[in-house]
């Protein structure tokens, strides 16, 4: 069964993040809110944790995984920015965007797209995610919660933990969650294509 921690939303409490880091370093996997929705996450290097994602929600290998970032620091050295996406994307985060680049090196091929190498990033507006993902010191793999047969992400906690009670580790309550999803905007051509529209304001790209 999953254990619920309900978490402060303004001032999330010191004991119950490190509680949630132990977890994810011991390969747990979590379902958290974000401010789009909740995600399913766990760390880039769980190899079942990513299984375990694509099955909950009935994706195949082409999903377009997504690492959660603190910051644009953080997000440089997982993709390739170039010149012509640096200054949008800066300006747009943190916020409800998933930005689609080329991968580096470093970043696992099992992340990534099989034929484009490419991964989504996204650095988050929600205090609850910037506390964790500091504590965790490492950006988050993660998949927007929307389940086979949905097309909006979950909001609840409550609801999450009755209908995967057994198949996460975690879940995660703080505060009102939003139901759209991020806006995603493939940057891998060197210009930016929405290739879905959602939370964040499109138009900007």
């Amino acid at each position: 069964m999953a254990r619920y921690l309900d978490v402060h939303p303004d001032n999330p409490q010191p004991r119950t993040l490190q509680q949630i880091v132990a977890a994810l370093r011991d390969d747990a996997l979590i379902a958290y809110p974000t401010d789009s929705g909740y995600a399913l996450g766990c760390r880039i290097g769980n190899r079942e944790g990513r299984d375990r994602i694509l099955r909950i929600r009935g994706l195949d290998d082409k999903h377009h995984f997504t690492l959660m970032c603190r910051d644009f620091s953080q997000l440089g050295q997982l993709v390739h920015v170039d010149n012509s996406a640096f200054r949008a994307i800066r300006s747009a985060t943190p916020g409800p965007y998933t930005f689609i680049l080329t991968a580096m090196p470093e970043v696992p091929k099992r992340l990534l797209h099989p034929k484009k190498k490419t991964v989504g990033v996204r650095i988050p507006d929600h205090v609850f995610v910037q506390a964790l993902l500091e504590e965790l010191g490492e950006p988050l793999l993660s998949s927007t919660l929307i389940l086979p047969g949905e097309t909006e992400p979950r909001t609840m906690g409550w609801e999450i933990k009755e209908d995967l009670d057994h198949e996460v580790d975690i879940v995660i309550e703080a505060g009102e969650v939003k139901p759209e999803p991020t806006t995603v905007v493939d940057w891998s051509e060197g210009y930016p294509e929405v290739i879905r529209r959602g939370a964040g304001d499109p138009d900007r790209f």
